[in-house]
């Protein structure tokens, strides 16, 4: 399967990701190869299962959980008592 450079363009815009036009070229092959991967899944057989599926998940208990001391103590950045983080724009 082939991707046309814009849609690279596209995607690495919204990633906000510069490419230069070698990248552009290189990343059409390997998302066209990744999609190939995909389409393989196409050709996987459904198979029913041999037994019924039942219900592994543990249950739910409650557990005592940190401080707030005992949270904010490995952050790079505190501020009034939460974590402080870069702005975004």
């Amino acid at each position: 399967m082939t991707v046309d450079d814009d849609a690279v363009r596209h995607v690495a815009s919204l990633a906000r990701v510069d490419l230069d036009e070698d990248e552009v070229e290189l990343f059409a092959e390997q998302f066209g190869d990744i999609l190939e991967y995909f389409e393989a899944l196409d050709d996987v057989p459904d198979v029913e299962p041999e037994t019924e599926l039942a219900n592994v998940m543990r249950p739910d208990e409650v557990h005592e959980g940190l401080t707030q001391d005992e949270a904010l103590q490995n952050a790079p950045e505190t501020e009034d008592g939460y974590f402080k983080g870069p702005k975004v724009s």
